[in-house]
């Protein structure tokens, strides 16, 4: 029986340092008596902020590291993100019908004892022309008059909306190291891994660095990014490419200014579809970042930075481009023997939904609670982490897929593409077959394994003009007139809350003012 003294994370960034200071927080590493959670990240590679936006489950992993919500803001120079307003995903621009529908992160409302108003809003109880989400939550409502999700009095990661944030990755990755350096325990080191050397077993037994020689751990998390140095080249875990399922495999993406100091920030992202893929904007403190996804299949990169730009328009001339490859896919063995693998080294799924960063936390979440204290529990440890994180995967390609398998657009070949049955997983084929007659309900789902939660799902399936027909049913939803009343009240509160949750734009900075008053008055 030998316990496990030591973790060995290699490479930094998002993946790295949020792994570090999770898992360093769960075991207690301030105390040698336990598990030692080490880091090493190499000088001479740069991190590209171009802007990330991450799903609410952000909260509850920098609330569990104690990370103070407005250091957090002023270091990641983050804003807070309530949802993603896709615009022109159903059908082209110009073309008869709504441009736009939005993807709240609030649940429906529900009065306790009251009916479920989905099936209510099928059936046309809604003010006529009302779209689901803004019939059920208040919050794209209260995001169109650019209200934070929340007041200065509510306490760390709390509010009365749900929400995210946006943030500048490589600001988010240097409060990371401060505050796992400082507070949590993480040991780190500054040196470039040359090599990685298997025992006799065909584990890892070290790594080997230009600067400090060879460093070794009982256990190696590879978040070196899309290269996956330890997990792919050492290891040989193979990797299994979903690109028959979501074509996009490139990004143009560029750093753009507000045209004035004090220009209001959404707090939402904003996806508009082209011609062979999707534009992400989101607005961070002091500049938006942005860029176009698409597939090289339908497009070229030269192509792809021409869309880019006319969307940008002047706000985008004369700044610099940058190129990013990436295929979709994930390695079924992200854990193999004694290496595991968190963020890109494990897997990608292209940004629509903040899915990166969300996957980063479900392997942290998960390493950490299965981590074994034996190290002969290794590959017990394993089987389990590989199994959850397939079927995550799995399950967050077919939410992502929904999004364009739906939409009405046949104006360029990659849209054409997306509806192709043969393109469409057929897991993803038999629930909207199903969807077709009744509504999407939570038993649809197996909560463990989903990342969506259920009115993600609804959200998204009827913002694309999904049809379902409860007609046939009508007679099992008596109380029409119950619903028109819950659906009135949501539309009042939506008013009443107006007064009550500050401007998006003041809110954040006066925060980060608060937390540098703080800073001063102890001479930090």
């Amino acid at each position: 029986m030998a316990r496990l003294k030591k973790v060995l994370i290699v490479g930094g960034g998002t993946a790295g340092w949020l792994a570090a200071c999770y898992l360093a927080k769960a075991v207690n590493a301030v105390d040698p008596r336990s598990v030692q959670v080490h880091l090493v990240e190499s000088p001479d590679i740069g991190l590209l902020g171009v802007g990330e936006a991450t799903f609410p489950s952000i909260r509850g992993t920098l609330a569990a590291i104690g990370l103070d919500e407005r250091r957090f803001l002023v270091g990641a120079t983050a804003t807070y993100k309530q949802g993603i307003h896709y615009r022109h995903w159903v059908r082209p621009p110009g073309t008869p019908g709504p441009d736009h529908f939005f993807h709240p992160f609030n649940a429906p409302s529900q009065r306790p004892g009251g009916p479920d108003l989905l099936p209510y809003w099928l059936l046309g109880a809604a003010p006529e022309g009302t779209s689901f989400a803004d019939a059920v939550s208040m919050q794209s409502f209260l995001v169109d008059h650019s209200r934070a999700p929340k007041r200065p009095k509510d306490a760390d990661y709390q509010g009365p909306m749900n929400h995210a944030f946006h943030f500048d990755a490589a600001c988010f990755a240097r409060v990371l190291a401060e505050h796992g350096q400082e507070t949590l325990g993480v040991v780190r080191h500054v040196a470039t891994v040359e090599r990685t050397e298997l025992d006799e077993h065909g584990a890892i037994a070290r790594v080997v660095t230009k600067e400090e020689g060879e460093l070794t751990a009982d256990l190696y998390v590879d978040c070196t990014g899309l290269r996956g140095m330890l997990i792919g080249n050492a290891m040989q875990s193979p990797f299994r490419s979903r690109a028959d399922v979501l074509f996009a495999d490139r990004a143009v993406a560029i750093q753009v200014p507000y045209e004035t100091p004090d220009a209001p920030i959404p707090s939402y992202t904003i996806s508009t579809a082209q011609e062979a893929g999707w534009v992400w904007d989101i607005g961070l403190q002091k500049r938006r970042g942005s860029g176009y996804v698409y597939s090289s299949r339908h497009t070229t990169d030269d192509r792809a930075e021409e869309v880019f730009r006319r969307y940008l328009g002047k706000a985008g001339e004369g700044l610099k481009a940058f190129h990013i490859k990436f295929e979709t896919g994930y390695r079924p063995e992200h854990w193999r023997k004694n290496c595991v693998a968190v963020g890109l080294a494990g897997g990608f799924v292209e940004p629509l939904e903040s899915t990166g960063i969300a996957l980063i936390e479900l392997a942290t979440y998960l390493l950490t609670h299965l981590l074994p204290g034996d190290t002969d529990d290794m590959e017990s440890a394993a089987r389990h982490f590989n199994e959850m994180m397939v079927a995550r995967y799995d399950r967050i390609i077919d939410f992502i897929k929904m999004h364009y398998c739906l939409s009405q657009r046949r104006d360029s070949p990659f849209w054409i593409d997306n509806t192709d049955p043969a393109s469409i997983p057929q897991t993803l084929q038999e629930k909207l077959e199903k969807w077709k007659l009744r509504p999407p309900h939570r038993l649809d789902f197996v909560s463990d394994l989903e990342m969506f939660m259920t009115s993600s799902w609804q959200y998204v399936l009827y913002g694309m003009e999904f049809r379902t027909d409860l007609e046939p049913m009508r007679s099992a939803y008596p109380d029409m007139d119950v619903a028109r009343k819950e659906f009135a009240v949501i539309r009042q509160a939506g008013s009443l809350a107006l007064d009550d949750l500050p401007d998006h734009r003041a809110f954040v900075e006066q925060m980060c003012r608060e937390h540098r008053q703080r800073s001063e008055a102890v001479g930090v």
